[in-house]
């Protein structure tokens, strides 16, 4: 390791050691926290069963990049270039569109055998996998209703699928030995006010039950319900709303899924955390970052996302909750998004990690807020990039921008030639 590296590293362990923080106690946790990265950043949410049926849902990529993964083979060889860039042993979050076999199987119908590849992948990188029900992008969510739909019949298609992926998702926390989290939101709303709010929610509670009436190893699989606020095409009304699924997730001890961009744009999900902590058995993190909208921007290191690893580690809630990715940006290099994302959350846990905690809880509980304010602002220039430095060395990762030249010579070998190959294959 570059010794300069650890000079400062050491240097600013002593400073922070004088507020009782052990920096090395620190990292050693930091290691042992997943993050679960969402493989469909790699290929712009359109996976492998049905690639030429069009994005809906009210999802949108925009952009076009040279070198999007064309094939199971290609986004795993992404993930992986990805993965040697980013500090730590995490998972890859699917889709049950990611199924890689040359079967024509439909959503309702996916079985484990279907994602075979990606289990055995897995295990060879150590890594652990989490799973979706994929209701949209589909000829039977085209109207904009899944599992509240009117119609019986389609609404027991979109049953039997989220019974099957859930399903898949025991299978995989079997087979790899780390507990699987399958997570279910479905798109459905209207755009125009409704003339019944209830039905469909009751139509929705009912489904949800039928999915989950079977009880798997909560060792293997835990089921999560996610909520939105609204989307595209159903601006006025959303059936799986925040307090659809607080309310059925606490009843039904079900992890509840807080993404950073469902919610109205002046709320943020970091001071949820705590709240919910209280009441609920866990929780699924969606980390995002909304602008304007529930656009999925790249997460970066912004005032929210410290403020979500504070949360997560004063509270003591790494314990019980889970913790995702969910962005989506096809204007720059898809690896570097993934790079980006996952090491800024990362660091956003290693800021937690690094408060004075205790010294701002004693001034709180004394009403010192001249202290509390005081500490939070000099904290804010301490020498936190160091220590990020040393934990990146001593993961064997890149420290601070030098992963930006591999992602770079791999875009030169590997990325820009899937267009040229695809450009011969055409002619």
């Amino acid at each position: 390791m570059d010794q300069r590296i650890i000079a400062n590293y050491e240097a600013a362990k002593a400073l922070y050691a004088e507020h009782g923080i052990d920096v090395d106690a620190a990292l050693e946790k930091l290691a042992g926290i997943k993050i679960s990265m969402h493989c469909w950043q790699g290929d712009d949410v359109r996976g492998f069963l049905n690639k030429s049926q069009a994005l809906t849902g009210g999802i949108s990529v925009t952009g076009n990049y040279p070198g999007a993964a064309g094939t199971p083979e290609e986004l795993r060889a992404d993930l992986e270039k990805a993965f040697s860039l980013i500090p730590g042993k995490h998972k890859v979050s699917l889709h049950a569109i990611y199924a890689d076999t040359d079967e024509k199987v439909e959503l309702d119908r996916i079985e484990p055998k279907h994602f075979e590849s990606w289990v055995d992948w897995a295990r060879e990188q150590g890594l652990g996998l989490d799973f979706n029900p994929t209701c949209f992008s589909h000829p039977k969510s085209a109207d904009g209703f899944t599992l509240s739909h009117p119609d019986p019949d389609i609404r027991r298609f979109w049953i039997d699928h989220c019974k099957a992926a859930r399903k898949v998702g025991a299978y995989f926390g079997e087979q790899l030995g780390q507990t699987c989290v399958t997570n279910v939101w479905i798109p459905d709303g209207f755009k125009d006010a409704p003339a019944d709010r209830l039905a469909p929610r009751a139509r929705l509670k009912d489904a949800l039950d039928e999915v989950f009436a079977e009880e798997l190893n909560p060792a293997h699989n835990l089921d999560a319900v996610e909520s939105k606020l609204f989307g595209l095409g159903s601006e006025a009304y959303v059936v799986g709303s925040h307090e659809f699924y607080m309310g059925y997730g606490i009843a039904n001890n079900k992890l509840i899924c807080l993404d950073a961009g469902h919610f109205h744009p002046t709320e943020v999900i970091s001071n949820k955390l705590s709240a919910l902590s209280l009441f609920a058995d866990g929780i699924l993190l969606h980390v995002s970052r909304p602008m304007r909208w529930d656009s999925d921007h790249v997460v970066t290191f912004d005032d929210e996302l410290i403020e979500i690893g504070r949360e997560l580690v004063r509270g003591d809630l790494l314990g019980k909750t889970h913790i995702g990715l969910d962005f989506f940006d096809a204007s720059i290099n898809r690896v570097a998004a993934w790079v980006i994302g996952t090491r800024n959350t990362i660091k956003a846990l290693l800021r937690g990690f690094l408060d004075p905690v205790e010294a701002l809880r004693q001034a709180e509980n004394e009403f010192d807020f001249t202290t509390r304010l005081a500490l939070q602002e000099e904290f804010k220039s301490y020498p936190f990039g160091a220590v990020w430095d040393y934990y990146c060395a001593q993961q064997g990762v890149p420290v601070r921008e030098a992963w930006l030249a591999e992602v770079k010579a791999y875009e030169k070998d590997v990325l820009l030639k899937r267009g040229a190959q695809a450009a011969v294959a055409n002619n």
